[in-house]
């Protein structure tokens, strides 16, 4: 029996940047009356906010929800009726700066300018700087067609690593590349949870869409968690329904 079932978000429990749905939001308050749960992604805690904590059913039993923004650089719980941060491990000006001034740099090296942007490019979220191709607010169609198979962005990953060596820099997401202090990656992340909750790997579960090599979701295999690799939400609907009908038991 497992004591924590952790997820990724996008292309997990929601399409990209989206609400959770209502039968999402549902199947996630049965789950947390047979464990623990946590949400790590790359997002920061407004995106959090929108797509999961304001999406949960009032039955849902909110001190069992552990939520990991930027990679799991950031850790909220809800105590006393409100989420608060129980860390955040942010970068300082300078280092923003110079992430900033070098992502700019390899982009106008590497030539991936698309013809139309929606948003901002790259976003300072505290302990992360991202890098979105087609801007924050792209639509899920033109975002999923942009670089399905990864080869875009690993030329740009390949030429910031020269850049800013020192530093991870990983995938996310349908578009995205995420810069953050080395070593953060979603094991990371899950080795922090486990600090502060007090549950051990082999009890925790990870359900993501990119447990492959290369893919975000595949730190938490290497550091050796049991994990469940989905499709799209509607497979991970099944999957929770599987998990609580065998907790129960």
């Amino acid at each position: 029996m497992k004591q924590l079932i952790a997820f990724d978000l996008d292309g997990t429990l929601a399409e990209s940047k989206q609400a959770l749905k209502p039968d999402m939001g549902q199947a996630l308050a049965d789950l947390l009356t047979v464990a623990h749960v946590a949400v790590i992604s790359g997002g920061d805690w407004p995106q959090f906010q929108k797509q999961v904590a304001s999406q949960l059913p009032d039955r849902a039993d909110l001190s069992r929800l552990w939520l990991m923004p930027t990679t799991g650089t950031k850790l909220y719980t809800h105590r006393d009726g409100q989420w608060s941060t129980v860390y955040a491990e942010l970068f300082s000006d300078e280092e923003k700066a110079t992430i900033i001034r070098e992502f700019g740099a390899s982009l106008d090296a590497t030539g991936f300018q698309p013809e139309q942007l929606w948003g901002e490019r790259i976003e300072d979220r505290g302990s992360q700087i991202t890098f979105s191709a087609l801007g924050q607010q792209a639509p899920i169609e033109a975002k999923e067609s942009w670089d399905p198979d990864f080869a875009k962005r690993k030329i740009i990953q390949a030429d910031l690593r020269t850049r800013l060596p020192g530093l991870a820099i990983n995938m996310g997401g349908a578009t995205s590349i995420d810069i953050t202090r080395e070593g953060v990656d979603k094991g990371y992340g899950l080795k922090k949870l486990r600090d502060h909750s007090g549950i051990a790997l082999d009890r925790m579960l990870f359900i993501g869409d990119a447990i492959f090599p290369g893919g975000n979701d595949y730190p938490a295999k290497e550091i050796g968690l049991d994990t469940v690799r989905v499709r799209d939400p509607q497979d991970t609907l099944g999957v929770i329904a599987a998990i609580v009908a065998c907790q129960k038991d």
